[in-house]
């Protein structure tokens, strides 16, 4: 992965296309955006795969950021993440404890970040 630097920011050429990134919101992602996206895309792809393997298959999830905490004295760093999970489909209930913990424990974003960022993760059956 390599980004060279443009007039406003970065960019950088990715196999899915190009990704600008700046601190300037009009000229690209964010660096905290692509962050927080990073924990939400993660941890809900793990908690579709365990709920394949638990033969509950999701018909749809979606991953709502409810909450970022910045702390401004100490430049802006991230202390906090609350994402929401919203899963469509016949899932168990009961089950639903240990896919969360599953989901925490096999998450390599939130795992990267366990111990500086405090990640809250809550879900909703539809």
């Amino acid at each position: 992965m390599k980004f060279s630097m443009t007039e406003n920011g970065f960019t950088g050429d990715l196999p899915f296309g190009e990704l600008a990134v700046s601190t300037n919101e009009e000229h690209g992602f964010r660096p905290y955006q692509l962050l927080v996206a990073s924990l939400a895309v993660c941890s809900a792809g793990v908690i579709r795969k365990v709920l394949e393997k638990k033969r509950m298959p999701a018909e749809d999830i979606q991953a709502e950021v409810k909450e970022v905490i910045r702390i401004d004295e100490e430049a802006g760093r991230v202390s906090k993440v609350h994402l929401h999970f919203i899963i469509k489909g016949d899932i168990d209930e009961t089950k639903m404890e240990r896919v969360m913990e599953l989901t925490r424990k096999n998450c390599s974003m939130v795992r990267s970040v366990e111990n500086s960022i405090e990640v809250v993760e809550t879900y909703e059956l539809v």
